[in-house]
């Protein structure tokens, strides 16, 4: 004989939950970005949200960029965030690559102030097709430029700098000297796990 629905059940098992409101960190303005059910704030703690830098900033032509943050802090029915990662559209980049030209890949990991490493990958995108020695060179400045960055911030401002452009404008400065360049970007970039994370998410 089949079983009976126990629909009670169900309506009571979401009556016990609770919905939280998730915000992004400070370095991201503390912006709300979604909504999350729970009915034990503990359960909260590491769930990641994703969202594009259009919807945080307003700005729909950042809409390529997508963000990645994970709850770290419950207050209420507030959900608080830290950044985690983003990374660019296949289609962006698709948009960017030209015949006859160079696109330049580097990807380095860095320890910010305050000791947390975060990865990062680099594109530059040039007039014309460069040189061997000039790939190289201005792979050479990427990585210049961005552990001298490293040094001089720490774990948030680095990503937000990440994000918005800002180390990104600071190598083309230093590299437009080498060979004309169209576009650089720091197409994705990801906190680097402590051992205790790893721990903690494989005992999860």
């Amino acid at each position: 004989m089949a079983k009976k629905k126990q629909i009670g059940r169900r309506v009571e098992g979401w009556k016990a939950k609770s919905w939280f409101k998730v915000y992004t960190p400070e370095s991201f303005g503390k912006v709300y970005i979604g909504d999350v059910v729970s009915a034990d704030t503990a359960n909260l703690l590491g769930r990641v949200m994703k969202v594009s830098l259009g919807e945080i900033t307003q700005d729909y032509s950042k809409q390529y960029i997508k963000m990645l943050f994970r709850i770290n802090h419950v207050a209420g029915d507030a959900a608080y965030t830290e950044f985690i990662g983003h990374e660019v559209t296949r289609d962006y980049l698709r948009s960017h690559v030209k015949r006859r030209t160079s696109r330049i890949d580097t990807t380095l990991t860095k320890k910010v102030q305050g000791g947390r490493e975060i990865q990062v990958t680099l594109t530059c995108f040039t007039l014309n097709r460069a040189k061997l020695s000039q790939v190289h060179a201005i792979r050479a400045k990427m990585v210049e430029v961005v552990s001298r960055l490293a040094t001089e911030m720490d774990y948030d401002t680095f990503a937000k700098a990440a994000v918005n452009g800002d180390i990104s404008r600071d190598i083309f400065k230093e590299s437009k000297t080498i060979f004309p360049i169209r576009r650089i970007d720091v197409i994705k970039s990801e906190a680097v796990r402590t051992a205790a994370e790893k721990a903690a998410a494989i005992a999860a």
